[in-house]
């Protein structure tokens, strides 16, 4: 079997386990992530916009946006970075890539804290993504100017034991899920 078959298997696997929870939870899912980010007040941050079952940030990033910028990510084309436009509560929305709502009238900047969205995540930091790779290019180009906090948000049920990872994954520094906040065992 092909890595790109295992990382298939992986994530229709964190996929069905993604629904499972998304199905099953609970209101507040996004208190612990409130709490991470209150103490990262004004440092420039950006979320993302949850499509299909993946957890909503917005509650934290509404919370985060009275204290800085708080952006989220926008696709410009395939095999590119990322690039983050200032994201407020009652922002004009139009549809991006992938259905995933970005601002109208994108004012671009660059964050120190990315909330990464994920398939499946590791104890150890490690991330299944959708397999585009904007994640890794992106906090790989942040990274090499700035430290940049990687924060993967979740439900608790995404953990998996054993990720298919390539040496361009990037890693996760913390993970927040509905239950808490799990600090990488690299």
């Amino acid at each position: 079997m092909s890595l790109e078959d295992v990382k298939q298997a992986a994530r229709k696997a964190g996929f069905a386990r993604r629904k499972e929870a998304f199905d099953t939870q609970a209101p507040g899912a996004a208190g612990k992530l409130s709490e991470l980010l209150a103490g990262y007040r004004g440092v420039p941050l950006s979320g993302y916009m949850p499509i299909r079952t993946e957890i909503d940030p917005l509650p934290a990033m509404a919370e985060a946006a009275a204290h800085g910028p708080v952006g989220v990510p926008v696709i410009e084309a395939a095999g590119k970075p990322l690039k983050f436009a200032r994201w407020e509560p009652d922002c004009d929305l139009t549809d991006g890539p992938f259905g995933a709502k970005i601002p109208a009238n994108p004012e671009f900047f660059e964050p120190e804290l990315v909330i990464v969205p994920l398939v499946a995540f590791s104890a150890a930091g490690g991330r299944l993504g959708y397999g585009g790779g904007f994640y890794d290019r992106t906090l790989e180009l942040l990274r090499a100017k700035r430290p940049t906090l990687a924060v993967g948000f979740a439900f608790a049920a995404q953990e998996a034991q054993d990720l298919p990872l390539e040496p361009t994954d990037q890693p996760l520094d913390l993970i927040v899920t509905e239950a808490g906040l799990i600090e990488p065992s690299r």
